[in-house]
């Protein structure tokens, strides 16, 4: 099958996104696919490893090739709705699938001109859902496939020594929690706890956030390490006991959630959206933006480690629902059904 696989960002951008849709090619390409992915990020057809990409890239093509691209292929997947390519997906009759990685019209948000437009052309395409909550928010029939991550970079290293309780892993900005987080994590002197918190990530808020924790009086507790990636990030996900995903906004699936269950971390993450579907069985969640609660849950494992040996028990088979392979397979019946 000649699958055309359209994702507005691709590496060297990074997110979610851009790793999901590199982990589909990839494997399409494994399993005797032909692949061409359509991105509008500029770079070349190396990966982060200096490694040609198995497939081509296309990158900012031109209309006219793009209508080539668009008639050549079986089906088009793209990687979330993108509508600068429907004109050509109808002059061709190219079948189309969409998957669907997070909101179209965002909870608690007014509809506008263009969200409701997407909505009504969803009805065009097969679509594809990564959680119960973002399926439910299309409101038309899809096949919901849980995210993939990369299991051949997250695991667990039983030779580092989990010594360490806390860790976050996101971008410094308000609607991902982190100050949630410090608030409570200064609360706890009031129980005689002091857990060690390890802050991963960068952002517009790391600053403001470097601030509280000095203002809070907890900054020898709290350890702002900026981005990692790869393998030493990897190493430092292992050294932590609990990963917590405290987001403010109802996030979509939420990945990061996985790889911390797949480097032995329990993870503590927000109900609201996706996140719970990504969590499973191993760990537990919390009302969005309540602190109060964060604080409870965060107390209990803290201070019941026969809870987190609990939790960590169901890892193996939570995380066998999101070997990539077995994603990909699942994405391929539905693209060769909806393919001409």
């Amino acid at each position: 099958m000649k699958i055309l696989l359209y994702s507005t960002y691709f590496y060297p951008s990074l997110g979610g996104s851009e790793t999901d849709a590199e982990i589909f090619a990839r494997e399409f390409v494994k399993l005797g696919h032909v692949v061409k992915v359509v991105t509008q990020t500029p770079g070349s057809n190396f990966d982060d490893r200096g490694r040609a990409f198995p497939f081509e890239v296309i990158r900012q093509p031109s209309a006219l090739h793009l209508l080539s691209l668009t008639h050549w292929s079986d089906v088009c997947f793209q990687n979330g709705i993108i509508l600068k390519q429907v004109w050509a997906l109808w002059l061709t009759r190219t079948p189309w699938v969409i998957r669907h990685q997070t909101w179209i019209q965002h909870p608690g948000q007014q509809a506008t001109w263009l969200t409701q437009l997407k909505l009504r052309m969803v009805r065009l395409a097969t679509s594809i859902t990564i959680s119960q909550p973002i399926a439910e928010h299309l409101n038309y029939p899809s096949t919901l496939i849980p995210n993939p991550y990369r299991e051949d970079l997250f695991r667990y290293l039983p030779e580092v020594p989990r010594i360490k309780e806390l860790v976050f892993l996101g971008r410094l900005v308000s609607d991902k929690g982190l100050d949630l987080l410090l608030n409570t994590v200064a609360n706890f002197k009031n129980s005689n706890l002091y857990p060690q918190l390890t802050v991963i990530g960068t952002g517009e808020d790391n600053e403001v956030l470097r601030q509280q924790a000095k203002d809070l009086q907890i900054h020898e507790q709290v350890h702002f390490v900026g981005a990692k990636v790869g393998d030493e990030l990897v190493h430092l996900l292992n050294e932590h006991q609990i990963l917590v995903v405290p987001s403010r906004w109802h996030e979509p699936f939420g990945v990061v959630a996985l790889e911390g269950i797949a480097c032995g971390c329990v993870v503590v993450g927000s109900s609201g959206g996706g996140l719970k579907d990504a969590i499973g069985d191993c760990g537990t969640t919390f009302p969005n933006g309540d602190e109060t609660s964060l604080g409870q849950v965060l107390y209990q494992l803290l201070t019941q480690p026969e809870l987190l040996i609990r939790y960590r028990a169901n890892a193996p088979s939570h995380l066998a629902k999101h070997k990539q392979t077995t994603v990909a397979k699942a994405y391929l019946q539905v693209l060769e059904a909806a393919g001409r």
